[in-house]
């Protein structure tokens, strides 16, 4: 049976794990020093050390990587998402080696992967774009001539990678200098590229992808469109689909757009397209992720298709083995991200030891986790603890099984994103289905005031019970009435 490594750790490879093993494939992990009793190591036949230090030396390191690979004669490398999943320069390592890169092929990577180059590509085919240069920035004079033309706030962008590292926002010329700066040194801490540009900033617009998956055969499939507007800082916190919103014209012209963006030069594997819609109906083109998305779980949910097995089946020469015809929508799903972080501390990163965890077990709810009681979170890494799904047959319905899913959800021993997603899902916006990308950015401080004052109320309410208790326990009762 083929034999499959996934370069990548947490929720991620044991996500891939689980699909490999129903087709009976033998499964072969990574670790750093880091990771040496983590969880997804439990789902892999065979486990290799990466070795110590940060993840430029372990999950980062290419030859690393592939020095494994060949001892331990895989057939196969996954790169999950992350990490090594964009590179275009392991894409192309692994396939020298002869061992099959499970993704696009490394010229398509160059081609979409870098935003420089996917936006020209865009802009060739005719999709809609932003104002900005696609081209990289050579020092703080070429910018600021740059950002005159395009005309201020602009937004600095990395030309590789995603995730919100080395993006910012620049309202004045004043700020351009530290911000590139900034930005230049994330981008290489993040991607190993240091390349950045400049675009036009559009105010709180709605973010919307396009997920698609083709074969070596030619043939690209789009599946319904996945809402991704609720962020912070750039980082998405949840996702849905379908994007309720989203005029049936506006939906048809985006995924073709997204399709024939893969087709320009023989895209395969799983993708996803990018794009902003503004406030008056227009889209833009942002960028595209050659990889496997965080939240191709909530695809996954109205569909009912494994997008990690058509991954899987794609990289083994296999057509497609749905047709588009054959991809409709049902229900609704929402994604939640499970964050070891204390937003109440400015999302701080909170690691340590896990010492307790029950997950909800109910029907339509689906939970992606990289973590278990009694495993330690590490500070090395992203602070993703687990994703949970939940499918409803309307938005509504799906919103309501999170919200009892996420009560139900109890972790102990860090801090979670837990009690910040129950605050979210009551706020009438979101209920509603109006918001934007700066959402947080304009409501995050009323709902962590909100926040702090159940606190408080609870905190009270249990001092109170705790005095009550101690003076019944000092009441003296006569035995002679």
């Amino acid at each position: 049976m083929p034999k499959l490594l996934v370069a990548n750790r947490g929720e991620i490879a044991i996500r891939i794990f689980k699909t490999a093993k129903k087709k009976g494939w033998t499964c072969v992990a990574v670790y750093s020093e880091a990771d040496q009793n983590s969880l997804h190591l439990d789902f892999a036949d065979e486990v290799y050390a990466l070795g110590p230090g940060p993840a430029s030396q372990t999950y980062l390191h290419i030859e690393k990587v592939i020095d494994i690979a060949i001892h331990a004669k895989v057939d196969f490398i996954h790169p999950g998402y992350g990490f090594l999943s964009e590179s275009a320069a392991f894409a192309e390592a692994v396939e020298k080696t002869g061992i099959v890169f499970v993704g696009p092929s490394a010229n398509a990577m160059r081609h979409l992967g870098d935003k420089i180059s996917a936006k020209q590509t865009a802009a060739e085919l005719g999709i809609p774009m932003v104002r900005g240069i696609i081209a990289g920035i050579n020092g703080i004079e070429e910018a600021l001539e740059q950002a005159d033309k395009i005309g201020y706030p602009v937004m600095v962008k990395a030309a590789a990678g995603g995730g919100g590292k080395g993006m910012r926002v620049i309202h004045n010329a004043e700020d351009l200098s530290d911000s590139l700066d900034r930005a230049k040194a994330e981008a290489q801490a993040s991607f190993g590229n240091d390349i950045i540009f400049l675009e036009q900033y559009i105010h709180s617009p709605r973010h919307i992808e396009i997920q698609i998956i083709g074969d070596q055969q030619g043939n690209v499939l789009f599946l319904p469109e996945r809402e991704c507007s609720l962020q912070r800082r750039h980082q998405k916190l949840m996702e849905e689909s379908p994007a309720n919103f989203l005029p049936d014209t506006l939906r048809q012209s985006m995924s073709q757009d997204a399709v024939n963006l893969a087709k320009s030069c023989g895209y395969y594997s799983t993708g996803t397209v990018e794009f902003m819609v503004d406030q008056k109906g227009n889209y833009f083109f942002l960028e595209m992720n050659t990889r496997l998305q965080v939240e191709h779980t909530v695809s996954e949910m109205v569909t009912g298709l494994d997008l990690v097995d058509m991954q899987l089946e794609v990289a083994s020469r296999m057509p497609l083995h749905v047709k588009q015809e054959d991809i409709h929508v049902s229900g609704h799903a929402i994604q939640w991200r499970i964050n070891a972080e204390d937003p109440l501390q400015n999302f701080a990163p909170s690691s340590g030891h896990i010492t307790h965890y029950t997950t909800p077990v109910q029907a339509h709810v689906r939970i992606d986790s990289g973590y278990e009681q009694n495993k330690n979170v590490p500070v090395l890494y992203d602070p993703l603890i687990a994703k949970l799904i939940c499918w409803g047959v309307d938005r509504p319905d799906a919103i309501q099984r999170l919200k009892g899913a996420l009560n139900a959800f109890d972790i102990e021993g860090i801090s979670t994103s837990i009690p910040f997603g129950l605050q979210l899902l009551d706020h009438p916006d979101i209920v509603a289905g109006h918001y934007g990308v700066n959402f947080l950015e304009l409501h995050l401080e009323e709902i962590l005031k909100g926040k702090q004052q159940e606190n408080h109320l609870k905190a009270a309410a249990a001092l109170a019970l705790h005095l009550y208790l101690e003076e019944l326990k000092n009441l003296s009762i006569p035995h002679n009435i």
